[in-house]
């Protein structure tokens, strides 16, 4: 089994993918007026409208709902994305260490889906996830 990708429904399929193109600096792939991609070097995000929910089942899923993920993306300087980003989007929390040594800070989506970015620090964590 691959893991490929994590989907958002979205009531404002325009303004979440052109906020999602501004953090992760990448064009989206429209594969249809309902659908678009962010495609990553390590996964896929998929943005599909509301409407593409009744090709699945009605009421499988609702925008704006999502309180039990968050969107990781690992980055190379997480001091300058920060700063990048910090008076563009709504901040959940400022730049912290966690206990498992990442830094990080997260923020939501235009829908309220949380979103973190981190860079490991902590020698395990660099291990773990590579960098510096």
């Amino acid at each position: 089994m691959k893991f490929a990708s994590t989907r958002l429904i979205a009531k404002d399929i325009r303004a979440m993918v052109a906020f999602y193109e501004m953090v992760t600096d990448l064009a989206a792939d429209w594969l249809a007026p309902v659908f678009a991609e962010i495609v990553t070097p390590s996964g896929t995000l998929a943005i599909g409208a509301v409407e593409t929910v009744a090709l699945w089942q009605e009421g499988a899923a609702e925008p704006g709902h999502n309180r039990t993920a968050i969107l990781e993306f690992q980055v190379a300087d997480i001091d300058a994305e920060y700063a990048r980003l910090k008076d563009k989007v709504p901040l959940v929390h400022d730049l912290k260490t966690m206990p498992w040594g990442n830094r990080t800070f997260q923020f939501r989506d235009p829908e309220g889906t949380a979103v973190s970015l981190y860079m490991p620090v902590s020698e395990a964590a660099i291990r773990r996830f590579g960098g510096r």
